[in-house]
């Protein structure tokens, strides 16, 4: 049985946008395709966002 690589509570890094490099949680699976992360952006600099 393979572990899913995404998993709510995760810690992930952004790789594209001006965001990329930054670390952020992965809050909620949206379906196949998204995910809700937020950074916070206090922390990261990283807004909630799909």
């Amino acid at each position: 049985m393979l572990m899913p690589a995404i998993e709510v509570g995760r810690i992930c890094v952004k790789i594209k946008g001006r965001e990329a490099g930054r670390r952020c949680v992965v809050l909620d699976i949206i379906d196949k395709n998204f995910v809700l992360v937020t950074g916070p952006k206090n922390i990261t600099g990283v807004r909630r966002r799909i």
